[in-house]
């Protein structure tokens, strides 16, 4: 037998995987597939205070290894997600974990504290990553400053587990990570999508209504995994590690370089059901390879 439970920050898995946010919905968009109580934690689409219609079309496109999206946040604000969403997918045996947007950090805020008063979530991903807005997202984590005034601001507002979402289009991702640290985060989850764009030659016009979007998939693994094994040497909370997760092997990687947990993006939109032969793939490995707990692999790579 196999142990897949962990631990991040103050929160309690049943196993590594969860789905990563923007990539999953809110998991009743999966049922048809599978059962999402069979993940450790689904990480829902972004909220933020109020409704967003998102940008303009078109706010996808194909890249080589890849996609790039702008999709900007689409949502129906945080209201809605406690009053609606939230009381049809409580009843999944795993952790429904928000994430939490803003414009500003009084956004941050007040999103935080609705959210705070809701029995059932034990944990949010603030997410002061996203390039696919104009106001906040990643402009408070591209700055150190920014980034810990932001989570010092959430942390007196939520008293359960709080993972930061950090962005990869900064120079130092560990200086960010230690600055969320001791600002009070629980743990910090990484990376977030690259910014990059794509162009049409036969019309000469970006394929994307913002010109720049995020890129994800398989594309961004080298660099994402060198990022959760730089953070993982950097600070002392755990790491939920994503960015170009397409199978078993890739999941393991990322926690043989220092991640607790696992989050799976792009790959949802290829295979639906790629998170649970995550999960029994982990479980097959630990099995092969001598591991008792899943919780020994986080860090163990050797050399």
């Amino acid at each position: 037998m196999v142990d897949l439970k962990i631990q991040l920050g103050g929160l309690q898995m049943k196993n590594p995987v969860g789905a990563a946010s923007g990539t999953f919905g809110f998991g009743s968009e999966f049922e048809d597939f599978f059962d999402p109580g069979r993940l450790g934690a689904i990480f829902v689409k972004g909220i933020t205070l109020k409704n967003r219609e998102g940008n303009d079309y078109p706010r996808m496109a194909e890249t080589a290894s890849g996609m790039l999206n702008a999709v900007g946040l689409q949502n129906k604000g945080v209201d809605y997600f406690i009053e609606t969403i939230f009381p049809a997918i409580k009843h999944y045996d795993t952790e429904i974990i928000p994430n939490v947007n803003g414009s500003t950090v009084d956004d941050y805020i007040e999103v935080t504290e609705k959210l705070n008063e809701v029995k059932g979530i034990h944990a949010i991903e603030l997410n002061i990553s996203c390039p696919n807005v104009k106001e906040g997202g990643m402009a408070f984590g591209v700055s150190c400053p920014s980034a810990v005034a932001v989570t010092e601001a959430v942390r007196k507002a939520w008293d359960k587990t709080l993972i930061v979402k950090l962005s990869p289009n900064v120079t130092d991702i560990t200086e960010i990570a230690r600055g969320v640290e001791g600002a009070g985060a629980d743990a910090v989850s990484l990376v977030n999508t690259f910014l990059g764009m794509a162009i049409d030659a036969r019309t000469r016009r970006p394929k994307l209504s913002t010109v720049t979007g995020g890129l994800s998939g398989p594309a961004i693994k080298p660099i994402a995994l060198r990022m959760v094994w730089q953070v993982y040497h950097a600070v002392k909370i755990p790491v939920s590690g994503m960015g170009g997760i397409m199978n078993a092997e890739d999941a393991i990687e990322f926690m043989l370089a220092g991640a607790t947990t696992v989050q799976i993006g792009t790959a949802n939109f290829i295979d639906p059901q790629v998170s649970v032969k995550v999960i029994d793939g982990i479980k097959a490995y630990c099995r092969e390879h001598g591991f008792d707990r899943v919780s020994d692999l986080v860090g163990a790579m050797e050399g």
